[in-house]
């Protein structure tokens, strides 16, 4: 891929990510690898803070005025323009248990909040999506493309769409409404690269329902430069520099479609953290 408007950063962000990919690979199925509970009940690893902070030192070096928001630790400037987006392991728990799907993932938020570069490594076969804003997604020199599915009715629909059922009396699961409609449904634990496998035309969509704009900064713009669409779970656009209203992932053509679904099952802001 050839970048005309932010060739510094792309290269910056894939070199980055390479970085990245190594330490994922020193600790994977390693009995090195710590593993711990945050707070919020997920799991953390020894491998996550080191490369969050990898993140933070390497944008310090390069990009002192810019922020930083990681999933471990961020660094947040008032007067930054732009804030570089981390999820350091994106499928913790996979990669926790030693399974080998899980991506870092790395986006530049402009001062709109719109995503304008994107990469996600996948260290175990070795490949990297990328996307600048208006100018196409790749993987290495192969440009990313949607699929052209236009209805559920035999589409690969990927649902990490979880929902507190104590508080949800009228639960009806996503994953019912999605297979009666003719989908094929499925859960990776990584929203990262089943987003880039949307881009790439493998999956249709994806519904996200967690709140972190990690999962989605640099799939909005690798999507979305592959032909498809990013929204939150109600259709409507986001900033990636914040907290999120979940995520809805797809090839444009079927993305109402799995709007209307989420509004079936009166699903609440209240229940995206």
């Amino acid at each position: 891929m050839i970048s005309t408007t932010y060739n510094t950063e792309l290269a910056f962000a894939k070199n980055l990510a390479k970085e990245a990919g190594a330490i994922m690979r020193k600790y994977f199925r390693n009995d090195q690898l710590l593993v711990e509970t945050k707070s919020d009940k997920t799991l953390v690893t020894v491998a996550d803070t080191e490369i969050n902070t990898l993140v933070i030192d390497r944008v310090s070096e390069t990009f002192p005025e810019h922020s930083v928001w990681g999933e471990e630790e961020k660094v947040i400037k008032s007067d930054s323009k732009f804030t570089w987006v981390c999820d350091p392991i994106d499928g913790t728990v996979p990669f926790a248990k030693g399974l080998p799907i899980s991506t870092f993932s790395l986006a530049l938020v402009d001062e709109n909040g719109v995503s304008v570069v994107g990469v996600v490594y996948d260290p175990y076969l070795d490949r990297l999506f990328e996307a600048v804003r208006g100018e196409g997604a790749y993987l290495g020199d192969r440009r990313l493309q949607v699929s052209d599915k236009e209805s559920l009715d035999r589409a690969f629909i990927d649902n990490e769409l979880w929902i507190n059922h104590e508080e949800q009396v009228n639960f009806i699961d996503p994953r019912d409404m999605l297979a009666r409609a003719g989908a094929t449904v499925m859960s990776q634990c990584s929203m990262a690269i089943t987003g880039c496998l949307v881009a790439g035309g493998q999956f249709d969509g994806v519904l996200f329902g967690q709140g972190k704009p990690e999962d989605i900064a640099a799939l909005s713009v690798i999507v979305e430069e592959a032909g498809g669409k990013v929204t939150d779970l109600f259709g409507n656009p986001q900033r990636y520099d914040t907290n999120i209203l979940g995520a809805i992932v797809s090839n444009g053509y079927l993305h109402q479609e799995l709007v209307d679904v989420v509004a079936k099952i009166k699903y609440s802001s209240k229940y995206i953290g």
